[in-house]
């Protein structure tokens, strides 16, 4: 059942409310810790469609799918049946390319590769370039790739601004990656930004079709954003002008990944018309936290000055405990653990330790057997990234896009089929030279005589003509 307009307000704070029902021109919504935004997100796109905006005029991007999956179900709640675009950058990056791919020479069938799919096609680009891989990681080098396509830098533009060894050489290897992806029909997860980013930057008919289309834009966690979502962004917005970014300069966590501050910090200087609403009620948290919290971030240089507060009880004292090292850290995390559970306070079920990484649990490891508290361990594999999931997708990936290469050199094994490297090398030397596929190359070898016995054997059943047929 659908909600009334006034509805959608009833349990707004009046700054929320402003920022709900704002309706034309550009709009920065500054979000504070735990202040509702995802609320208010929702509720603008659930009230500008009561509006009569059309749904498909409206575009909601997030960061996550998780995000994504949410905002989605809380916009079906308010408006049921709604067909709102809400997506991650790089979902909206994908689909984009799959419906207009082809009017920038793109075929819509394309593969998209993970990370490490992109450390498998930079160990081959550093071979065909003809470079030592001892020196730099292949994952070192794919991520200065991926770091150059977020700053919207093409290969061209890296080289040319290359001032040492490592980005000469970055730069050697992203030409003939880029290459790579695209003689596989693939791209990079960095592609699926970088790609429509840079068509919107040169295709005027297109990015104008796109802002026409896209009327209403709106951007959860724009102090994120890096170079190449930015450009999306303000390209689908300069003819209507109607740009939500909701953010916070203070929760701003990807710099490592190429995120810009300066794209939130500086949205007044793009929009000097836009309207600009402060969410500073926080729900979340005590004031005893907000306080401590406060505290540490006002040293923040690069910020818009605000004070949270919250309407919750005082709650305790923060405290702040600090160690001479890891392995103290580690045991003092131990004997609180252990203490608590001897005072029959809390079981050891209780108690989850979160770490930023998985190097970091060795010290915990340590510390919980010398001091006989049990622990385990959460972590595991994602399910995709299991060999036989991996390799049964190699397989569907290879029937859509028969000039995978990289899916072909996954799948030609699997099952085992007595196919070496030699022999897989002299298939490549004969694709490469007469540009082709691997998979189409594997249908004629009567023209590779260097392949023989029971590699060739092998290579039969996979030959373009079969694997098309099934």
């Amino acid at each position: 059942m659908s909600v009334e307009s006034s509805d959608l307000l009833a349990d707004l704070t009046s700054p929320q409310q402003e920022a709900v029902t704002h309706f034309e021109g550009p709009l920065l919504i500054l979000a504070g810790a735990g202040s509702g935004k995802t609320r208010v997100i929702t509720r603008r796109v659930a009230w500008l469609l009561k509006q009569g905006v059309r749904p498909s005029n409206i575009l909601a991007i997030t960061f996550t799918n998780k995000a994504a999956g949410e905002m989605k179900n809380r916009v079906n709640e308010l408006v049921p049946g709604n067909r709102v675009w809400i997506s991650t950058f790089h979902s909206l990056g994908a689909r984009l390319l799959r419906q207009y791919g082809e009017r920038i020479g793109l075929h819509r069938d394309f593969t998209i590769y993970d990370t490490d799919d992109r450390t498998k096609i930079v160990k081959q680009s550093l071979e065909a370039a003809g470079i030592d891989n001892v020196k730099f990681t292949p994952e070192r080098i794919g991520g200065a790739i991926g770091k150059a396509k977020n700053q919207l830098l093409t290969p061209e533009k890296y080289a040319a601004s290359s001032s040492d060894f490592f980005t000469r050489t970055v730069a050697q290897v992203y030409a003939v990656y880029q290459k790579k992806l695209r003689d596989s029909n693939a791209m990079d997860f960095d592609d699926l930004l970088y790609i429509p980013a840079l068509a919107l930057r040169l295709n005027e008919e297109l990015r104008a079709e796109l802002d026409a289309r896209f009327k209403f834009v709106l951007v959860d966690e724009y102090q994120d954003t890096n170079s190449a979502q930015y450009e999306i962004a303000r390209k689908l917005t300069i003819d209507s002008r109607n740009l939500c970014v909701v953010g916070d300069p203070d929760q701003s966590i990807y710099r490592w990944r190429g995120s810009d501050i300066k794209n939130i910090l500086d949205f007044e200087r793009d929009f000097p018309d836009a309207r600009v609403i402060t969410l500073d009620k926080n729900y979340r948290s005590t004031p005893a936290i907000l306080k401590a919290a406060s505290a540490v971030i006002d040293h923040n240089k690069q910020r818009k000055k605000k004070t949270l507060l919250t309407d919750n009880a005082q709650g305790e004292p923060v405290r702040v405990l600090t160690f001479d090292s890891g392995l103290h850290e580690a045991n003092g995390i131990a004997l609180k653990i252990k203490q608590a559970v001897t005072e029959n306070r809390f079981a050891y079920r209780d108690h989850a330790v979160f770490v930023r990484m998985n190097a970091l649990t060795r010290n915990l490891e340590t510390a919980f057997v010398q001091n006989g508290v049990p622990f385990q361990i959460v972590k595991g594999q994602a399910f995709f990234d299991r060999k036989e999931n991996r390799d049964v997708l190699a397989y569907l990936r290879l029937i859509v896009n028969p000039v995978d290469s990289l899916s072909f050199l996954r799948a030609v094994n699997e099952p085992s089929r007595g196919i070496g490297k030699v022999s897989l090398d002299h298939l490549q030397v004969y694709a490469e030279s007469n540009q082709i596929s691997l998979l189409e190359a594997s249908g004629r070898l009567e023209k590779i005589p260097s392949i023989k016995g029971k590699a060739r054997d092998g290579l039969r059943p996979v030959s373009y003509t079969h694997l098309r047929a099934h």
